[in-house]
Parts: C-alpha cells; sequence; structure tokens
C-alpha cells in the first residue's frame, strides 16, 4: 500500500504545474556532521532535482552547527531539513506548528532505528566506558540525538555519575558534530566519543550507513584503527521535515521526490542518506513522542 501512495504521490508531483507565485525559491537545511562543504556537495543532487521539479531557485544551508538549521525552520528562512530525532523535539517543542514530519531512512533490514556508538582508538587501550574514567570523552553538537541527548542519559545510567567533567570522565569535550568527534578520536586529540552508525554491515566499513561510513568514504579514517567501546539501545531515525506554511502542492512534490530518489538515482540517494538504505517511507509525529518526552526531562 506504501508502494502504491508514494507512486501516485510521485505521479503527481512529476505532472502537476508549479504555482511559481506562491513561493520564489526553496531553502533546503543540512545538518552538522560533515564540513560545510562536504555537506553542500553531498546535497547538490537533491539540490539541483529540486530545482528542476519546483521550478524556482533552491540554496543549501549549511550553518555551524544544528541550531542554526532549527532555528532557520523556526523562522522560517529554511523549507526543508533531515533532522536528528531531538532536533525535531527541539522544533516542535518551540513551536509545535512550524514544521511536519513526512518521511524518515529506512535501513537495509527494513528497520528505521540506530545508534549512538561509543569508540576509541585501538592502540589506546581503551575497549569499555569503564576504560574512559578519568579520561577525555567527546560530545558532537547539544542538539544531536545520537552525539549528546541519547548517550548523556544512558551512560549516566551505566556509569552511576553524571556527564560534567572532572565526576566520571575526566573532561567532557563538544566537538561541534560527528565528523570532528571521528577525526578527533582518530588523531587522539580526545580519548573517546560518540557518532551514529545503523549497526548493520560491517565495521571495519564504518557499517551501512551513518557518519562513520561518511567518514570511510571521505578517506577520513581506517576502521581498523578504531574500536567500538558502547552501544545506545535504538533510537528513531530522525524524520525530514517541511515548513507547514508551505503550499500543499510544494509539500507533496517534495514529499515524492524523496521518496522515489532511491530508485530514480540511487547514488544521489547515497549521497543524501549517508550510506547504504532502502529509502524513505512515510512518518508521523506520533513515532517521536519518546524522544520529545526525553529531551523535556533534560531540559528541566
Amino acid at each position: 500500500m506504501k508502494k502504491l501512495i508514494l507512486a501516485a504521490l510521485a505521479t503527481t508531483a512529476l505532472t502537476t504545474p508549479v504555482m511559481a507565485e506562491e513561493i520564489s525559491e526553496f531553502r533546503i537545511g543540512i545538518l552538522g556532521g560533515e564540513n560545510a562543504q562536504d555537506r553542500l556537495n553531498s546535497n547538490e543532487c537533491l539540490r539541483a532535482k529540486t530545482e528542476e521539479l519546483l521550478g524556482v531557485e533552491t540554496k543549501l544551508f549549511a550553518p555551524a552547527d544544528y541550531n542554526g538549521v532549527i532555528q532557520g525552520l523556526l523562522g522560517g528562512t529554511i523549507d526543508m531539513a533531515w533532522l536528528g530525532a531531538s532536533g525535531y523535539a527541539k522544533t516542535y517543542l518551540s513551536d509545535p506548528e512550524a514544521v511536519e514530519p513526512v518521511l524518515v531512512k529506512v535501513n537495509v533490514d527494513g528497520g528505521y532505528g540506530y545508534y549512538s556508538v561509543g569508540f576509541a582508538r585501538k592502540d589506546s587501550g581503551i575497549n569499555a566506558l569503564e576504560d574512559v574514567k578519568g579520561k577525555v570523552f567527546g560530545f558532537g553538537d547539544p542538539n544531536s540525538t545520537s552525539g549528546f541527548l541519547i548517550p548523556s542519559i544512558e551512560i549516566p545510567q551505566q556509569t552511576g555519575s553524571t556527564m560534567q567533567s572532572g565526576e566520571y570522565f575526566g573532561e567532557v569535550k563538544f566537538t561541534g558534530g560527528h565528523e570532528q568527534t571521528i577525526v578527533a578520536v582518530a588523531n587522539g586529540d580526545i580519548d573517546a566519543g560518540v557518532t551514529w552508525a545503523d549497526g548493520l554491515g560491517n565495521w571495519e566499513d564504518g557499517y551501512n550507513s551513518g557518519a562513520l561510513r561518511k567518514a570511510v568514504d571521505a578517506g577520513l579514517i581506517d576502521m581498523n584503527d578504531l574500536v567500538q567501546i558502547w552501544q545506545s539501545k535504538p533510537i528513531p531515525e530522525g524524520p525530514v521535515v517541511l515548513r507547514k506554511a508551505l503550499p500543499e502542492d510544494v509539500k507533496v512534490k517534495m514529499t515524492a521526490l524523496m521518496a522515489s530518489m532511491p530508485a530514480m538515482d540511487y547514488d544521489c540517494y547515497y549521497s543524501v542518506a549517508a550510506g547504504d538504505s532502502k529509502g524513505f517511507q512515510p512518518i508521523t509525529h506520533e513515532a517521536y513522542e519518546v524522544i520529545i518526552e526525553a529531551r523535556k526531562l533534560k531540559s528541566n
């Protein structure tokens, strides 16, 4: 049934004339995780397809941090983004009417979960969280689900201590994003950190998709130099969101474009989706209520 719905959406999107007077441009926000230029390069094919489909100038925005994308969505200067679950939670809690989740990435096993993964250099002697006690631990971005929210809840449950510097870990640092954490650990600038992965496939490849896979594909790391030391419980993959105020025909077209991308141009999809996966399927707000509650608890 979902395939039929998506096929119908795709047909509508590709045949319905664009009402150009409704929007004069379309703006896509890209979360951190890679350096800005790599993010722009990875999403250029999506930008070009969007511009062709909508018939208006399409721009990519790669702010320095997650909050830049969130504030753009809230302020109406960004029209679409693929958010993490925590980023969506923050956006929703700030303004429930700002965006609507429309699609979620589906893994090769048919699920849409992923993990926060703790890792260290293999030659560091660190093989578990217990070995990082008193050492330097890195998070990515305060608005990252896997790079902060979930590990900041689950790791203290395991260690019996808070994440404040000097309590369990000697120092806790924010690196700025997933790629920065990976490079910092690989270079020995921090002792261990967390990033995201689907947990499928081989560690040596950086798993099938996620920040580690992107770093491997970019030639930044050799996974044989790293070791996994921790893994979270499954986390719901974040949604592709659209501004609620967009014209309905634009929302239908963009939902259809994203959903049909694996069949239309898998190389583009691979680049946008950070590795191998099945594609995007419909998702609703209800899938993120647990993360929203977790975000509320962290803010109290």
